[in-house]
C-alpha cells in the first residue's frame, strides 16, 4: 500500500535586514508557530527552515532542496517585505513544486493598538505582491494560497497541494512496465515515451511477455496455496472455484500470474505496468484479478498498452493514499440514453480496481471472446454512488493534455446478471451531450483514471506542477466557450 507520510514540505518565510533584528526574531516565531500548526493538518511533515534575507542563503536552501529526496516542495510566505530580486537566482535553479501562501500572521486588524511597528512587521499584504511579481514574471508554475493560515480552507488547500507534490515526487524516476506494445492500429494509447520522461520524470520500456512467463512458470505451489487462501478470505468465490469445483484450476491459475507478475515488478522496483490480450504467448489466461489486485496494492495499469494512463492512475493513488475510496483504471463502456435520465456504463474487459467496490466482492470466470486464451478469473462488483471524476492524459504532438470530467455516480436501477465484470454508472458534467461532446472535441481517450476522493482541484494542481495543458468539463462548462478554450490553447502552446 502507498504510505505518503514520509514525504516533507519545507516552509521558508522571507524577510529583510531592514527592520532589525527584533523584527526578525517576532519572524521567525510566527513562522515557527504556523509550520508547527500546518504539521498537525497536512498529510505529510512540515519542516520550518530559518527565515531568509538574502540571494546567497536563498540560492542555498534551493539547491539544498532539489538534493533533498523527501521534500517535495515548498510553502512560501512573505511576512514582512522581501524584495524580490534577491529571490531571482534561487527560483532560477528550483525543481521541486511550490506554493504561494498569501496570509498573515494575525487574523484580526487590532484596531486599538496598531501602529507603525506593527504595520513594518506585518507586511504580507505587499510583500507577497512583490513575491508574486517574481513568479509570474519569471513564468514559475506554483499555487496561490490565499487565507488566514488557521482556516480550515487554506489547510484544505495545502493538503491537496501536498498530496499532489507527493504524487509528482513519485513520478521522479518512476519505472513502468509494459508486457507487449499498444493494441494494433489503435491512436491514442499510443504516444511519445521520450517526451514523457522529459516533461514527467518517469520511464516506460517494454519486455517481452515471454520475460514475465519464465517468472510465472517458476512460481511455487507454497506460493499458489497461499495466495489462494488469500482469496478464500477476503472474497466470496463462485462455486466452480471452491475446493474441488471444476474451475478450482483457474483459480490456482490466476494465483500463479499473480505471484509471477507481483514478483517481476518489485525485482524492477517498477510503480505500474500495463498488458495487451494481443499480446498473451505462453499465457494461460488475461490477468484479471492479478490486475486488479495489484492496482488495489497501488500500481497503476493501463489496458491495452496505455502505458499514460498506468502512470495517472498511478498518480492518483499517491494523492488518494489514506483517503476514503479508491481510484481505478476505467474506460467508458456503453451508453443509457433514456430521455432525462442519461448515464454511462463504465468498465473494462476484466480490469477494475477494488478500490471502488461497493457492497460484496465476488471472484468468478467466465469466457472471454478475445485474446484466444482459457476462461480468466475476475473480481466482479458495483460501485457505490456520490461524487467522482474520470481524467486522461493525451499526446497532442507538440503537447500533452490533461482533460477532466467531473461526474456523479449512480446506483444501478437493475441487477446485471449477464454482466461479469466490475462496473459503475454515472451521469456526465454538466450533461450528458454536452459532456460528451467536449470530451470528443478535447480528444479525450477511452482509457481514464476514475477517482472517489479526488477533486479537479488536484488535478488542476498536478498539471500546473508538471506544466502542461489543463481542461475542465463540469457543471459550469458551456460548449462554445470550451470550444473557444481549446482554439485559444492551439495558440498559448504552440512550439
Amino acid at each position: 500500500m502507498i504510505d505518503i507520510s514520509h514525504y516533507e514540505a519545507w516552509f521558508i518565510t522571507g524577510s529583510q535586514h531592514l527592520y532589525g533584528p527584533e523584527t526578525l526574531e517576532q519572524v521567525a516565531q510566527h513562522s515557527q508557530q504556523i509550520a508547527a500548526e500546518f504539521g498537525t493538518k497536512l498529510p505529510i511533515k512540515i519542516v520550518y527552515k530559518p527565515v531568509l534575507t538574502g540571494p546567497a542563503e536563498i540560492y542555498k536552501l534551493m539547491q539544498e532542496a532539489n538534493t533533498t529526496e523527501n521534500c517535495v516542495g515548498l510553502i512560501a510566505w512573505m511576512h514582512t517585505f522581501s524584495p524580490a530580486k534577491m529571490w531571482i537566482n534561487g527560483l532560477k535553479i528550483l525543481q521541486k513544486p511550490l506554493a504561494h501562501l498569501h496570509t498573515q500572521f494575525n487574523r484580526d486588524i487590532p484596531w486599538a493598538d496598531i501602529d507603525m511597528d506593527f504595520m513594518n512587521t506585518n507586511q504580507s499584504a505587499h510583500g507577497d505582491r512583490e513575491f508574486g511579481f517574481i513568479g509570474t514574471r519569471m513564468r514559475l508554475n506554483r499555487k496561490v494560497i490565499v487565507g488566514h493560515w488557521q482556516s480550515a480552507d487554506v489547510h484544505e488547500r495545502l493538503s491537496i497541494w501536498s498530496r499532489v507534490a507527493c504524487a509528482w515526487a513519485d513520478w521522479q524516476g518512476a519505472h513502468f512496465v509494459r508486457f507487449g506494445d499498444n493494441m494494433r492500429y489503435v491512436a491514442v494509447t499510443e504516444g511519445d515515451k521520450v517526451e514523457a520522461e522529459i516533461k514527467f520524470g518517469y520511464e516506460v520500456n517494454t519486455y517481452g511477455i515471454g520475460d514475465l512467463v519464465a517468472v510465472v512458470d517458476a512460481v511455487t505451489d507454497a506460493q499458489i496455496d497461499e495466495l489462494v487462501a488469500t482469496y478464500e478470505k477476503e472474497y466470496e468465490l463462485a462455486d466452480g472455484l471452491l475446493a474441488g469445483g471444476p474451475q478450482r484450476d483457474s483459480l490456482r491459475d490466476a494465483a500463479r500470474i499473480e505471484a509471477g507478475m507481483r514478483q517481476f515488478l518489485e525485482a524492477r522496483n517498477a510503480k505500474g505496468f500495463t498488458d495487451t490480450f494481443e499480446d498473451l504467448h505462453g499465457m494461460k489466461q488475461l490477468p484479471g484479478i492479478a490486475t486488479q489486485r495489484l492496482m488495489a496494492d497501488g500500481y497503476g495499469f493501463g489496458g491495452e498498452g496505455d502505458w499514460k494512463t498506468s502512470a495517472l492512475v498511478r498518480a492518483m493513488k499517491v494523492m488518494g493514499a489514506g483517503l476514503p475510496g479508491g481510484n481505478s483504471f476505467m474506460e467508458d463502456y456503453t451508453y443509457h440514453f433514456a430521455p432525462g435520465n442519461e448515464q454511462v456504463l463504465g468498465s473494462h474487459m476484466l480490469e477494475i480496481c477494488p478500490t471502488i467496490a461497493e457492497g460484496k466482492v465476488r471472484a468468478e470466470v467466465h469466457p472471454l471472446g478475445i485474446g484466444g486464451k482459457e476462461d480468466p478469473v475476475r473480481l466482479v462488483f458495483n460501485c457505490p454512488a456520490g461524487p467522482a471524476l474520470n481524467a486522461t492524459i493525451v499526446d497532442m504532438g507538440n503537447r500533452f493534455r490533461m482533460i477532466v470530467n467531473t461526474v456523479e455516480a449512480v446506483a444501478p436501477a437493475h441487477d446485471l446478471p449477464h454482466l461479469p465484470v466490475a462496473r459503475v454508472l454515472w451521469k456526465v458534467h454538466p450533461d450528458m451531450k454536452t459532456g460528451l461532446a467536449a470530451w470528443i472535441l478535447a480528444g479525450g481517450a477511452h482509457h481514464t483514471g476514475y477517482s472517489q476522493n479526488l477533486t479537479a482541484e488536484y488535478l488542476e494542481d498536478f498539471a500546473e506542477m508538471a506544466g502542461i495543458e489543463f481542461l475542465i468539463i463540469d457543471e459550469d462548462t458551456k460548449l462554445r466557450t470550451f470550444k473557444n478554450e481549446l482554439r485559444y490553447n492551439e495558440v498559448a502552446f504552440r512550439s
